[in-house]
């Protein structure tokens, strides 16, 4: 056979597959359309849940009295509270102006009591100036935990920051000393005194303050559309505010500073001013 012929040959027998292909193209571009319509979210979630869904780009999402932001690919998180009932409702409005209006269940979970004996007195009742002292310090984090940047951080596979005993759960109701305090607000790790704390997730430091009276050494870290970690009771601060912290850099200490009956890290997480379940972002599929 002649080079010329053999150059025939093969393109008389791909020419069927050719025709194949360009039939196919047009279902295969419905198929893509389908799917970038789609909007998925879970059917169910557990109270303290941090909820990540994903919409068609560029969709217009409200839920909770907010409007999301969607990442470029079309996600969106948002958290759920500790004593938060269902259903929730998340309205989506595509960039065709369709709706798509998704209601969530939310499964309840049992909060054991917890208690926790030796603390100081002073900060279990404060008097008045110490009181107006600890306002004025939990509105600064309240601040910091207000920014709402396009960086979606947030949706890294987070780790530990610390490796050790999980001491104290979110959620569980605290009795300091004998009084009845507020439900935990994070997760507590035990660990010696000067481990390294390191990044959960890659973010941004927005506060800073080695002194706070209730929680001591304190850090917060930004990980974008309102998602942040704070770090309680820290012997040792090594970023400031502004800095940018990629997973698993070491940027502060354990410690006992604050209220605390011995060294171990706090770890917790917000959606905004929703307190989230760092155990299940860890866990999170």
């Amino acid at each position: 056979m002649t080079p010329a012929a053999a150059i025939l040959v093969g393109l008389l027998s791909t020419l069927p597959w050719a025709l194949a292909i360009a039939q196919a193209a047009p279902a295969l571009a419905a198929a893509d359309a389908a799917a970038d319509a789609r909007v998925v979210f879970p059917e169910r979630v557990q109270q303290g849940a941090l909820v990540l869904g994903k919409v068609p780009p560029g969709s217009r999402v409200e839920y909770g009295g907010r409007e999301l932001r969607s990442t470029a690919y079309g996600t969106v998180v948002f958290g759920v509270g500790r004593d938060a009932t269902g259903p929730l409702q998340v309205a989506v409005t595509r960039p065709d102006g369709s709706r798509a209006d998704t209601r969530i269940q939310v499964d309840p979970r049992d909060w054991p009591m917890e208690r926790v004996d030796g603390v100081p007195p002073k900060t279990v009742e404060p008097p008045p100036a110490i009181a107006e002292r600890i306002r004025r310090e939990q509105a600064r984090v309240t601040e910091a935990r207000k920014r709402d940047d396009d960086r979606a951080d947030f949706a890294q596979r987070f780790i530990r920051p610390v490796e050790g005993r999980i001491s104290g759960r979110f959620g569980s109701g605290r009795i300091y000393n004998g009084k009845p305090g507020a439900g935990h607000s994070g997760m507590d790790i035990a660990a010696p005194n000067g481990t390294a704390v390191k990044a959960p997730a890659a973010g941004i430091v927005t506060f800073a303050d080695p002194g706070l009276y209730l929680t001591g050494g304190t850090v917060v870290i930004d990980h974008g559309h309102g998602v942040s970690s704070n770090f309680l009771h820290l012997s040792r601060i090594d970023v400031k505010v502004g800095d940018r912290v990629e997973q698993g850099h070491a940027f502060a200490a354990v410690g006992a500073t604050g209220r605390a009956t011995g060294p171990h890290l706090h770890w917790g997480m917000n959606w905004f001013d929703v307190r989230v379940d760092p155990l299940l972002v860890l866990e999170r599929p």
